[in-house]
């Protein structure tokens, strides 16, 4: 093989390790900085995954705001409905007047639902 061939393979292959190197390190920066910054920001970070989780629950698609609040206490009500939001969730009001909490994900699931219980009403 002639000289110009190695050269270049051979730069070709450190440029291939050095940016394997710099994408692993670039990567591990980027865990250590979104680790660092849900530290920061924990009781923001914690209370959107509690409401996920209580939006979660397989029984219930909606949950009412009043219980929502008493299991994320500490939070002003406009503050827990920003929590919300950025959790997924979506707002709905019953006829009744009162505000009922449902993750948008979770809008197929409950419009099925809703199909099940009309067929079963009209049988």
């Amino acid at each position: 093989m002639d000289a110009a061939l190695w050269s270049t393979l051979s730069a070709l292959l450190g440029a291939m390790v050095g940016g394997g190197i710099s994408y692993l390190l670039n990567r591990q920066q980027l865990a250590n900085q979104l680790r660092i910054q849900q530290e920061l920001h924990k009781v923001e970070f914690m209370a959107e995954t509690t409401a996920r989780h209580f939006l979660s629950h397989k029984a219930y698609t909606d949950r009412s705001f009043e219980t929502l609040r008493n299991h994320l206490g500490g939070f002003a009500d406009d503050e827990l409905r920003k929590i919300l939001v950025r959790a997924g969730a979506i707002r709905l009001y019953r006829e009744d007047g009162s505000e009922w909490w449902r993750l948008l994900s979770r809008m197929e699931e409950y419009i099925e639902r809703k199909q099940l219980d009309q067929i079963a009403r009209e049988i």
